[in-house]
């Protein structure tokens, strides 16, 4: 059978849109997704203490509150569990500044509305185990 790589992961989605949290959340968590949802690193690290959990994929809007991004979002949360955990950055803005932020820093970014197949695609490919050991 196919494996579904969202399956049983444990993914932070932040962002200060509380509709956003719920749309995405909903979406990962019909796929099997263990889904901690926070508007700030700082909510995100917090929670995922809570659950004594590291997670598998990170998922930040660009911009946060207080003139955070979501780079700064997932580099705090990288340095605090010591990992290059994959992630990507959503954004309602299609600015170039936005898009060329994220390429510096090879981050996907995906535009709001983010649909489920794009959402599914990038995350089966950020999951995807690099080799297949068998």
């Amino acid at each position: 059978g196919i494996t579904d790589p969202a399956q049983g992961k444990c993914i932070a989605v932040i962002d200060d849109d509380a509709l956003v949290l719920s749309g995405i959340g909903g979406i990962l968590q019909s796929w099997g997704s263990e889904v901690i949802t926070a508007e700030s690193a700082e909510q995100a690290v917090a929670a995922l203490s809570l659950h004594a959990q590291k997670p598998h994929l990170i998922i930040s809007d660009y911009r946060l509150k207080n003139e955070r991004t979501g780079i700064e979002t997932i580099n705090t949360l990288r340095n605090d569990f010591g990992d290059a955990i994959p992630a990507f950055l959503i954004s309602g803005d299609t600015s170039p500044e936005v898009t060329n932020d994220a390429q510096e820093h090879n981050f996907q970014l995906l535009h709001k509305p983010v649909s489920p197949l794009r959402l599914r695609a990038l995350i089966n490919r950020l999951l995807k185990p690099d080799s297949m050991s068998g």
